[in-house]
């Protein structure tokens, strides 16, 4: 059986921490700012853990 290999679009979106859960950014932050509060941007700033159920699934993608 060869090895799997990571999924590239996966790779650039989650990482994962030191204990094994895996983090992704918040979306709504790319672009178009000028119209968005500083409060919604500041609360977008930070990154995120994915859901049990998610993370099964990514963790998959990721070959972990």
């Amino acid at each position: 059986m060869p090895k799997m290999k990571t999924h590239s679009g996966a790779k650039k979106r989650f990482r994962v921490t030191g204990s094994g859960k895996l983090v992704r950014r918040r979306a709504n932050r790319a672009h178009y700012a000028e119209h968005k509060s500083s409060k919604f941007m500041r609360r977008l700033k930070s990154d995120v853990v994915l859901s049990d159920a998610d993370s099964k699934k990514i963790k998959k993608l990721l070959a972990k």
